[in-house]
């Protein structure tokens, strides 16, 4: 049960798709998350705020399999004061699990970081009403960018700060880094999951991570993108509230692709300084701290399905049990 559970829970999206987590998995004394700080991306995320948000998205999908199966989820997060890289203890509880959690189970093998543009289609607001509501039930606030001109000016805001992050040194490298892995490595970006095109007036710009081999439909030309730009925000601003929102961030996009809706959660603009403190003050305001803008839509209905993104095989991922366990 604990390997299959935790290939479930490295399906989780991760920045770059690092996947900056390593796992400790005994019968007996639970599952171990902790952070693989030889993932840590240095450049872009220097206090590790997204490389938590990674790993809290993988520790959710982890409590989701266990209840998909049947099992309930003790979670203790950053158990060893001695170990800030010790995220989460978990221990599997044999007893009926949460309805609403074991519900997002079967979205864990289909969910997609959709990149391309989304259909012409608004998404009802009881739909996003319950995305919200997932995210507060799992430990974070999310904020929707209503309204023409809040969206116009958020775009603005991010092609900016997407400049200045292109300008800063050691981007370029760490980008490369991470676009240019061998098949075999199991992670990082391919350019079969990067849009090709060019940028449309509205359009919510994307990472520039490599030249883009991902075919646009030809109708999403015609039309506008109907997405929704959705804030993911922490509760504190400290190591716990960035775990916790990795772990809303997770129940968001499960529970997105089990209504039908398409994602892609952007990372790239919460990098910056002052985007942050844009969103801050304009769009979350006092006493929450924003992790993660998701883009919630359709997908055009003329696209294909989107293939799985890679992943490293388990055994690489895994570390021996503790000694004496």
């Amino acid at each position: 049960m604990l390997r299959r559970v935790l290939e479930s829970a490295v399906r989780a999206p991760s920045v770059y798709n690092s996947q900056p987590w390593r796992w400790r998995a005994d019968s007996i004394a639970g599952i171990d998350l902790f952070a693989d700080r030889d993932r840590h991306l240095i450049t872009i995320d220097p206090d590790g705020r997204d490389l938590r948000l990674s790993c809290g998205a993988a520790l959710q999908h982890l409590v989701v399999a266990l209840a998909g199966l049947g099992w309930s989820a003790q979670v203790d997060r950053f158990p060893d004061p001695e170990n800030s890289g010790h995220l989460a203890r978990v221990e599997p509880v044999h007893e009926s699990p949460a309805a609403d959690v074991a519900r997002l189970a079967p979205a864990i093998p289909l969910r997609r970081t959709d990149r391309r543009r989304f259909s012409s289609d608004p998404v009802d607001r009881d739909m996003l009403d319950a995305l919200v509501a997932q995210a507060r039930d799992w430990g974070a606030e999310m904020h929707l960018v209503a309204g023409a001109a809040a969206r116009t000016r958020l775009i603005e805001t991010i092609t900016r700060s997407a400049s200045l992050q292109r300008q800063q040194a050691g981007y370029s490298a760490e980008l490369a880094r991470w676009t240019g892995r061998y098949a075999a490595a199991g992670d990082g970006i391919e350019s079969t999951t990067v849009a090709a095109g060019i940028d449309l007036p509205g359009d919510v710009p994307m990472r520039r991570f490599t030249r883009g081999a991902l075919p646009q439909s030809t109708h999403s030309l015609t039309h506008v993108d109907a997405s929704t730009l959705m804030v993911l925000s922490a509760r504190s601003d400290d190591r716990l509230g960035s775990l916790r929102a990795g772990e809303a961030a997770g129940a968001v996009l499960l529970a997105a692709t089990g209504l039908g809706l398409a994602t892609t959660p952007l990372s790239q603009p919460l990098e910056v300084r002052r985007t942050r403190d844009w969103v801050s003050e304009h769009i979350v305001g006092p006493q929450v701290f924003p992790q993660l803008l998701i883009r919630v839509g359709w997908a055009d209905p003329h696209s294909p399905p989107l293939p799985p993104a890679r992943r490293r095989a388990i055994d690489h991922v895994l570390q021996p049990p503790a000694t004496g366990t």
